[in-house]
């Protein structure tokens, strides 16, 4: 079915960077924030300006993770401790929830000046998904998930939505625990084992493998195909259009 096994009766679909072009706009605004900070603490402290990696550090530490997970997970590498704060905190406050807001500021503001491209592939799989009639979920961490979609004009394409806001109203784990991908999975009324996971996030590719899937495809967007097999993925692709091309069985 689709370049995946005959067993896959649902796909669940990852935001940034599988379905839209945003991975790299959070790439970079992660960049601006941490750079910030950390630029900021040198001066505080006298130590060293070492500055965010966007690729490196970005895809081990962020990508695919719950927006305070991210800064906590980034932070932890570092060696930095810092309080918890509250959601309320000012965007940029030395507290996780500030460094968090000030991200999504920046997230926010670079999205609305530039607009969401979606890519082409993955519209066209959609497509081809929904004429067929299978059910198809937007899992995703962010919270201004639904905002993205309407921007990318690819809204109307899927019966269910999973994000950041889902999980934190129905209290479910971030990738990559699987409860988001479960969730998505129930309410679709499909068993793991026959649905498909896509995602380009090495959390996301070991959320699906943790949560027993049929399928995980890893969409190798920035030429980490073995890193996204290690994490989990039974099947890498460069874009969603090669499985428009498959007539059945398992590639990998």
């Amino acid at each position: 079915m689709l370049g995946l096994p005959d067993r896959i009766k649902a796909f669940l679909f990852d935001l940034d960077g599988v379905l839209t072009q945003t991975a790299k706009v959070h790439a970079a605004a992660w960049k601006d924030m941490f750079d910030t900070f950390l630029r900021a603490e040198a001066a505080r402290t006298g130590g060293e300006f070492v500055p965010f990696d966007p690729v490196r550090e970005y895809d081990r530490y962020v990508d695919g993770r719950p927006r305070l997970d991210g800064t906590r997970q980034f932070l932890s590498s570092r060696g930095i401790v810092l309080p918890e704060g509250t959601p309320q905190d000012p965007p940029g406050a030395r507290t996780v929830n500030g460094l968090s807001g000030a991200k999504n500021d920046t997230v926010l503001r670079m999205i609305h000046d530039q607009g969401v491209q979606p890519y082409d592939g993955s519209v066209a799989y959609l497509h081809r998904l929904r004429e067929l009639g299978l059910p198809r979920a937007v899992v995703s961490s962010s919270a201004n998930c639904r905002d993205v979609l309407r921007a990318a004009g690819i809204d109307d394409l899927f019966e269910v939505v999973v994000d950041g806001l889902t999980a934190a109203r129905d209290h479910l784990a971030g990738k990559p625990a699987p409860d988001t991908f479960l969730a998505a999975a129930q309410q679709l009324g499909v068993a793991p084992e026959h649905a498909a996971v896509f995602e380009d996030a090495l959390a996301g590719v070991a959320a699906g493998r943790a949560g027993g899937f049929g399928a995980v495809v890893g969409v190798n967007r920035t030429g980490q195909a073995d890193a996204l097999r290690e994490h989990g993925a039974s099947l890498v692709v460069d874009d969603l259009s090669q499985l428009l091309e498959e007539r059945g069985g398992e590639r990998g």
